[in-house]
């Protein structure tokens, strides 16, 4: 019963702003922890917040998934359980079709300010983008550090020695994996560990991060540098209603913010990088490179499902995919820049 009393009353506490004089508090949700690398980015992005507003926001955060889930943080946002909140869009099962697709199109973009720079420009291709996020106001877009291939026992050399692998990856690469033979599953980024430790699966399509932030090293032995793009997607969003309730000074602070937080966030990827590839090694993780022609091979089977992913959606859904697909095609420069519209990001 005193649990139920609490649960009742956190939940309450977060749905609305709370106005403490000049003062409003709004309730910062995330199913990470705090010292998590994301969570780090957005205390940076708190104390700017506060500091910018003069002391008339204040951000007060939920960590480890007290108020939103990682599944469902979309609903549970528009639904007021916080006022901000970290959203994964591209997780999500339903209502966020191009979004979600739209992540397997960054084919040539190598850096994280190049991921930013292609998700606005598909952005302004399509007014899809905005009514799947109905209900919410984007504060960031994220993208991320490029994944490679970690395995428990097979070393990997050639896109060969992936055929009858196991292997857990973002569900925009489970065709490409498919067509290269092995044997692709989905599931929640923290069963992973314990999959790989029982056998379950023989590795996972991720970032060199994860070897310190989830300590794969301790259940994998390899990790196989083959180059997989990566898209951006929106990762933190005020509810509306909230969002309304803020004064003009205080939605401009929100607003002039968003460079801020993305800034934070892709300095703290960088970071936990860096430190994710000093563990791996201190683990005794075996690096091995990729040939150019493998390389070669696998982005252009890479493109090859990112444009039948495109063509699929569009017939079943009635969304502009495949229109999205091609400005995402055509505004890849060769130097792995974004080139859209009438400028050069």
């Amino acid at each position: 019963m005193r649990a139920l009393m609490f649960t009742t009353l956190l939940l309450l506490a977060a749905c609305s702003k709370v106005g403490e004089g000049e003062v409003t508090t709004l309730v910062y949700a995330s199913p990470y922890a705090p010292s998590h690398p994301f969570s780090r980015a957005d205390q940076i992005w708190m104390a700017h917040v506060e500091a910018a507003s003069g002391g008339s926001l204040r951000i007060r955060p939920v960590w480890s998934g007290a108020l939103l889930s990682s599944e469902h943080s979309m609903t549970e946002l528009r639904h007021g359980l916080a006022d901000i909140g970290l959203i994964t869009p591209i997780y999500t099962k339903g209502g966020t079709h191009l979004i979600r697709i739209q992540s397997g199109f960054y084919s040539g973009i190598t850096t994280m300010a190049g991921q930013l720079a292609l998700y606005r420009c598909l952005q302004q291709a399509s007014p899809q983008f905005d009514t799947e996020m109905q209900g919410l106001r984007v504060l960031a877009v994220q993208g991320g550090s490029l994944p490679g291939i970690i395995t428990v026992s097979r070393q990997v050399n050639t896109l060969n020695d992936l055929r009858g692998l196991r292997l857990r990856a973002p569900a925009e690469l489970l065709g490409v994996l498919e067509d290269l033979g092995a044997d692709p599953v989905n599931m929640p980024m923290g069963d992973v560990y314990s999959a790989l430790a029982k056998g379950v699966i023989d590795g996972v399509v991720a970032p060199l991060d994860t070897f310190r932030a989830l300590h794969f090293g301790e259940v994998a032995d390899f990790y196989a540098q083959l180059l997989i793009p990566r898209g951006a997607y929106p990762a933190r969003a005020i509810n509306l209603d909230s969002w309304s309730g803020l004064t003009t000074a205080q939605q401009e602070v929100l607003e002039q913010s968003i460079g801020i937080w993305e800034t934070a966030l892709a300095e703290q990827v960088e970071i936990a990088t860096a430190q994710g590839r000093e563990q791996a090694l201190a683990d005794g993780v075996v690096f091995t490179g990729i040939s150019a022609t493998d390389q070669q091979f696998f982005d252009e089977l890479y493109i090859q499902e990112a444009a039948a992913n495109a063509a699929s959606a569009s017939a079943r859904y009635g969304i502009d995919a495949l229109t999205v697909f091609n400005v995402a095609r055509t505004s890849v420069a060769p130097d792995s820049g974004v080139r859209c519209m009438e400028g050069v990001f």
